[in-house]
């Protein structure tokens, strides 16, 4: 548990900061001030800024710097913020106010926690390739790729199963069986299957330990086979020369891109056309265990799992929807058409609401991840779950 929330709050961190930065620097690099850095949601617990000497100074919860940019700590610890000055459609005589910025540098400094998010993608997918990336190993690779540390893993494990039963957990790697290791998964199926009703001696690494068990195999319900109730798959640590590794790290995210969007699409099809939910979707507490996963599997995992989510963030936060980047973005567009901004009143109730009602998705998604945890409380999440 507290490797998992531990290493949550870090990845959190990195991706926040990473997709602020961006707004920063490029809202900076136009003439733009920014009145406050906050890593974390407000409340503020404390703040700096540096005045006219070039002095650190402290600052509550509440005070403003009229002079240069606060770096604050927030007691929320979900999120963070680059308060921009003139964002709100004020400030508009001032030469550093964003609102007296032509529209194009407007768009410039709104797209770039979305550019952040990807560059840090392609970069940390660059450094995976190079040192070794952990991948399925399903199918032929392409030429120069080295492949090292080939593993089965299990990667879920049925409720109920002799694999359950035996204590066997997900991220667990098979080492050996009655004595006997496999290079492949089709073979250790074969045995499995051949020794129904009969014990069998699992071998198995945890984390950096490893753990013997005992299994009974069993005809699965599920795949009228003979089993274990355990989903395999095959890994292995697959690199590249550096010269190339950066080449299949840019792939992979434009790659992932495309997937998160057909998903996107996907999911919003089906909710149309049969009012479900196709697939899991996950809120802070579901990623927090995904990046616990992760992280009892090792640091390569974790550096992969953060590339996959500063992908998803920036083509989520692209997305043309109120509150988001890709809103603001819509909205510029539409001022740049019209030769002239939409009415700020308008434009801000539509970012607030947006805001609302993004926050109670965020709610709605947490509380269907904590139910998912809690699923033994006499279903009464799963109730509520249904009512929402």
């Amino acid at each position: 548990m507290i490797l998992t929330i531990v290493t949550f709050f870090i990845v959190l961190g990195i991706l926040v900061l990473v997709h602020e930065a961006g707004h920063f620097m490029v809202a900076r690099k136009n003439g733009v001030k920014v009145d406050e850095f906050g890593l974390g949601l407000p409340p503020r617990i404390f703040g700096f800024y540096r005045d006219e000497d070039k002095k650190w100074k402290l600052v509550g919860m509440k005070s403003k710097s009229t002079i240069n940019t606060i770096w604050s700590l927030n007691w929320i610890p979900l999120g963070g913020f680059v308060k921009i000055k003139g964002e709100d459609g004020g400030e508009t005589s001032d030469p550093d106010s964003f609102v007296n910025k032509n529209v194009w540098r407007r768009i410039w400094v709104v797209s770039a926690g979305v550019t952040m998010n990807i560059l840090l993608a392609i970069v940390l997918l660059s450094i995976n390739f190079t040192v070794g990336s952990p991948q399925l190993i399903d199918g032929p690779l392409p030429s120069g790729a080295r492949v090292s540390q080939e593993q089965i893993r299990i990667v879920e494990v049925l409720p109920a199963s002799p694999a359950a039963t035996a204590g066997i957990k997900s991220a667990d790697t098979i080492i050996s069986i009655d004595g006997n290791a496999y290079q492949n998964i089709e073979d250790l199926q074969k045995y499995i299957e051949s020794k129904v009703s009969e014990n069998m001696a699992v071998k198995l690494e945890r984390g950096s330990s490893e753990v013997n068990v005992s299994v009974v195999p069993e005809i699965l319900k599920e795949t009228n086979r003979g089993g274990m109730g355990v989903s395999l798959v095959k890994t292995a640590l697959v690199s590249y020369p550096w010269y190339v590794a950066w080449v299949y790290g840019t792939r992979q995210v434009f790659v992932m891109m495309g997937t998160i969007i057909y998903g996107l699409f996907f999911i919003i099809k089906s909710l149309v056309i049969s009012g479900k939910v196709v697939g899991e979707v996950y809120g802070p507490v579901g990623i927090a265990g995904l990046v616990g996963d992760a992280a009892r599997l090792g640091f390569l995992y974790v550096m992969q799992l953060t590339a996959s989510l500063s992908v998803i963030i920036a083509v989520i936060n692209f997305l043309p929807l109120p509150a988001l980047d890709g809103g603001r973005v819509l909205f510029l567009l539409i001022e740049a058409l019209r030769g002239k901004p939409v009415n700020q009143r308008f434009e801000a109730l539509v970012h607030n609401t947006g805001f609302a009602l993004l926050m109670l998705l965020v709610l709605f998604v947490t509380f269907n991840d904590v139910s998912r945890l809690t699923a033994g409380f006499g279903g009464l999440f799963q109730s509520i779950s249904r009512l929402f």
